[in-house]
């Protein structure tokens, strides 16, 4: 069993930037391949980034390339999310997502435990 909390969300203007966080209870933290999602009101939940267990292995949704970066630090059970030159169409709620397959997918559905959610506004 894992537990995630996201912590870091807010309200930001357009261009700033914002770092979300997501700890991990447990001591399986780094055999479990990481991942954030979003999603915005009256849409479903998209894919924004995944981690590989190791942390040697990153991927991102087209939307959020070069302006997101993902990483980990599996000394502290701590998943990263630093977004940068925010847009409004950032705007949604952030969730990270914790599944122990070696595989990384994109789908949502492929991941077996989720946190609460961070609210990300961001204003023109």
């Amino acid at each position: 069993q894992v537990q995630l909390v996201e912590s870091g969300g807010g309200l930001v203007r357009a261009g700033d930037s914002l770092r979300l966080s997501c700890a991990a209870s447990g001591r399986t933290f780094s055999s479990h391949i990481m991942g954030w999602f979003r999603q915005a009101p009256g849409k479903e939940r998209e894919f924004v980034a995944a981690i590989s267990k190791s942390g040697g292995s990153t991927y991102y949704a087209d939307s959020v390339k070069g302006r997101f970066t993902i990483s980990r630090d599996n000394a502290k059970n701590t998943v990263f999310l630093l977004m940068n030159s925010l847009k409004p169409e950032d705007t949604a709620v952030y969730y990270c997502a914790a599944d122990p397959n070696s595989i990384i997918y994109r789908d949502p559905g492929k991941y077996t435990y989720w946190g609460q959610g961070t609210q990300v506004t961001v204003s023109s």
